[in-house]
């Protein structure tokens, strides 16, 4: 007899099982079909008319319109590693500063004229639709948002990675300015959900803390369970999509039966929140997590959740398999790279260990091999402060079994030293894993090195110093460890994406390989001195900063003058960061200018814009002055346009996608020697802004790259600060031999930006005197002249634009896939894995109504 519904005869539920197949899914070919799934999701997805619906609900329909897109790609992509079973790269980040995920999915798609025009013919704007997105800023500066950089060039590259990360509920604090001040308001991004994400519960994974560590094992121990978020990543003109895969904290089924025994119901639920907690916030970024307990578990809920299942996935040879086909670990170096980004996940050396040792039951020496050829770790930092210190004491109660493999650890690390070094006792300190301190502590930097193959800094001033000081003992001990990759930026998002105008100039007259090959704009050069590339190249710069002025004054109530220069400072406040330092020159000008209202001045905007940690007062105390200065300057009728002052309030990555390719001069003046590598100033340079900065940082190699007259280096070098603070520092005597300087102090001291309360600020004006850590005293008068230099070559506009020119034409080392391409050769040992486009593109469709002057894209 004939199975139902099938005219062939019998069928095997296997057989049957093939008709589930992604090849059947239909694609988007052209605007119609766009407009017939928009309409598909907004009525069966969402269950709304058009009667009904609000712009979230557009915009959640066109999300997944988009995201439908990615599905059978990122579905074949898996599919085709599991079939070639290739090398993998797992990136480790308590960070990922993702931002805004549909532009970006649309351009990587290549479907963003279509979406675009689809929703045009419904009678929607697409731009307003993108501002209903909310930023995932599952991040607090560049730490995560070079993270971000990372995944995409990997997918665009074709390596078989996955990002693994924590999915905070709550991300970056929400920065409101009251009065002058920082306040902070939760950022509750998935109050209206996430159309990008995929929960899949059916791969949870427990994680113990708590209980003993006793002969036969780690006993008693308190579980939370991790639900794993996939979201997909989509490489650019390519078929793979990779995955980041998110963990959030849930507390397992079962409740504590001894409450219900009680009666207490609501205790045992309340409970359960408390192992939620884990993943409920993004800790605020403020370089000293000492003492952290939530801190510290987030970390280890991170690693030991990411490395089971990578040791999952490692077992598992074909996709949907459940049972492990691949019992040795010897080839686990061969098919798995795990990258630390920072000190965060270092952990995941002990916890390796811990699963190799513990529960599959190999010997030290195999364990500890595997696990140095596996781990690599970037550094991101030369604070010392910064480095992760954590007390034994909370080792020892939250992890116990862990500390025990870390002294283990030590121990056999420290038998090399001193074979190498006998009797050294102060090398054998600086180079122990466990500080001797009043408070024994494990500096969870010296054991990233210990337990990796490869350290590397993230520019070439940055390696230097961590070769020469910072990690100076461990050179000497493993030089062959340590690299340099410098830091990069995806083109994608920050050039193509946030700079639309820009994007098509260079496309029109170089074509569009530079998309994916950023050194394809060298071909810029040529029009070093061709005046038409040179007026549209202004033109652009123009329309961008008239776009700017124009959401500034829908979305804020600022009005500022776009023939103004756009002077820009957007980072996080900190000290060595030295907004304070710019805050000083604001004052000189406006000095400048009450003494001579007639001085001949190039008319100047300056924005400032960043968010202080929480806890970090001084920082918090920065942005009050700045906001103080700014209500003084813009109130003076003097200063009508010539001068104003802007603090950018709640700076994230949607508005630096607006303000950036706006800005004519970018801030980057960190004292020389404090910042490892800095991004913001790669995006600036890519699109036109001039930089003005010290030599710190991937500063260096920008100057290096473009040509030392077309940036502005103001300042100390790094070894002229040390020889400074060597000799003996003394910041009154810069205070006492500069006349502008004084002035500009006192005024702060004395109350003139702030007469209600004129002590206020006292405590920075102090610091400034007598100990100035950021040498900010030494380098003021160096950076007024600079800023002096900004303003003379900014009146030829033609030289500034061929500067700017310059600046595009030579960024090209500043990539992320020049980056990952290193990565992948270097420390990695991984070869891309590409997907051949197998669906045609589509054809491009008639050119958009012209954007009206002035409207900008988010």
């Amino acid at each position: 007899m004939a199975s139902f519904g099938d005219p062939t005869g019998p069928r095997s539920p296997t057989d049957r099982k093939k008709q589930i197949s992604i090849r059947g899914i239909p694609q988007l070919e052209d605007v119609s079909a766009v407009k017939k799934e928009f309409n598909r999701h907004l009525h069966h997805t969402l269950v709304k008319d058009r009667h009904a619906a609000t712009k979230l609900d557009y915009y959640t329909a066109i999300a997944h319109t988009v995201r439908d897109q990615l599905v059978s790609r990122w579905i074949r992509t898996q599919q085709n590693y599991y079939d070639k079973d290739p090398k993998r790269v797992y990136y480790l980040s308590m960070e990922y500063y993702m931002g805004r995920s549909l532009s970006n999915t649309m351009i990587n798609l290549g479907i963003e004229t279509e979406c675009e025009e689809a929703l045009y013919e419904l009678g929607l704007d697409l731009e307003q639709l993108q501002d209903e997105e909310e930023d995932a800023g599952l991040g607090n500066g560049g730490l995560g948002r070079l993270a971000a950089c990372f995944v995409d060039s990997m997918a665009t590259l074709g390596l078989a990675a996955v990002g693994y990360g924590i999915r905070y509920e709550y991300g970056i604090f929400t920065q409101l300015i009251k009065e002058g001040w920082q306040v902070e308001a939760p950022d509750d991004w998935l109050k209206y959900g996430n159309p990008w994400e995929v929960a899949r519960p059916e791969y949870a994974i427990p994680v113990h803390f708590y209980g003993r560590a006793e002969i036969d094992g780690w006993k008693d121990t308190q579980v939370v369970m991790a639900i794993p978020y996939d979201y997909p990543i989509p490489g650019y003109g390519c078929e793979n999509v990779n995955t980041m895969r998110l963990w959030s904290a849930k507390s397992p089924n079962s409740f504590d039966l001894s409450y219900f025994n009680h009666g207490d119901y609501i205790k045992a639920v309340l409970d359960r929140n408390l192992a939620e907690n884990i993943s409920r916030v993004l800790y605020p970024n403020d370089n000293s997590m000492e003492g952290k307990e939530l801190r510290f578990k987030q970390e280890y809920f991170l690693v030991s959740a990411t490395l089971q299942d990578i040791i999952r996935r490692y077992k598992t040879l074909r996709i949907g398999v459940r049972t492990p086909e691949r019992i040795s670990f010897d080839q686990f170096p061969d098919k798995a790279a795990i990258q630390l980004n920072d000190t965060h996940p270092a952990l995941a050396i002990p916890e390796l260990m811990y699963i190799l040792m513990d529960i599959e039951k190999l010997g030290w020496d195999a364990a500890w091999s595997i696990c140095t050829k596996t781990f690599a770790y970037t550094n991101h930092t030369l604070l010392p402060e910064a480095l992760e210190r954590w007390p034994v004491g909370m080792l020892e109660r939250l992890l116990p079994r862990h500390l025990q493999i870390i002294y283990e650890i030590n121990a056999r690390h420290l038998k090399e030293v001193e074979s190498r070094w006998p009797g050294n006792v102060e090398r054998l300190r600086m180079l122990s894993v466990v500080e001797e301190s009043h408070e024994k502590k494990i500096n969870m930097a010296h054991l990233a090195i210990v337990g990796s193959h490869a350290i590397n800094g993230v520019a070439a001033i940055h390696s230097d110093i961590l070769r020469k000081t910072v990690f100076k003992y461990f050179y000497e001990m493993m030089p062959e460890k340590f690299q340099n990759k410098t830091n990069g930026i995806t083109p994608r998002r920050w050039l193509r994406l946030c700079n639309p105008l820009l994007s098509e100039l260079i496309s029109d007259n170089i074509g569009e390989e530079w998309i994916v090959d950023l050194y394809e704009l060298r071909k810029l050069k040529p029009f070093e001195n061709d005046s038409k590339f040179l007026t549209k190249l202004a033109q652009v710069k123009l329309e961008n900063k008239e776009a700017f002025a124009m959401y500034l004054s829908k979305h804020h109530g600022i009005e500022v003058d776009p023939h103004s220069m756009f002077d820009t400072h957007v980072k996080r406040i900190h000290e060595y960061k030295r907004q304070l330092l710019n805050a000083l020159h604001i004052i000189t000008l406006y000095n400048r200018l009450k003494a001579n209202p007639d001085r001949d001045v190039v008319p100047r905007t300056v924005f400032i814009g960043g968010k202080a940690a929480p806890g970090y007062h001084t920082a918090k105390l920065i942005i009050k002055l700045i906001n103080c200065i700014a209500e003084t300057v813009n109130a003076d009728p003097i200063m009508k346009g010539k001068l104003k002052v802007v603090y950018l309030e709640n700076y994230r990555v949607s508005f630096a996608e607006k303000i950036i390719p706006a800005t004519d001069l970018s801030e980057q003046i960190s004292t020389a020697g404090t910042e490892a590598s800095g991004t913001g100033n790669m995006k600036f340079m890519a699109n036109g802004a001039l930089t003005i900065g010290t030599l710190d940082g991937a500063n260096v190699e920008m100057r290096e790259e473009m040509g030392k007259n077309n940036i502005f280096i103001f300042g100390m070098t790094v070894e002229e600060v040390n020889k400074l603070k060597a000799s003996g520092y003394n910041p009154r005597e810069y205070y006492e031999k500069n006349a502008e300087l004084k002035k500009a102090v006192d005024q702060i001291a004395a109350g003139f930006f702030y007469p209600k309360k004129p002590e206020l600020f006292n405590s920075l004006t102090d610091h400034l005197l007598n100990h100035d850590t950021y040498c900010l005293m030494a380098d003021y008068e160096s950076y007024i002249q600079c800023q002096e230099q900004v303003e003379q070559v900014y009146k030829n506009g033609r030289q500034w634009s061929s500067m700017a020119l310059l600046n595009i034409a030579t960024v090209g080392k500043f990539s992320s896939d020049r980056t990952i391409s290193q990565y992948a050769k270097e420390i990695w040992h991984a070869d891309p894995v590409k997907m051949s486009r197998k669906s045609k593109k589509p054809i491009p469709l008639s050119p958009l109504p012209t954007r009206r002057k002035g409207e900008l894209k988010p």
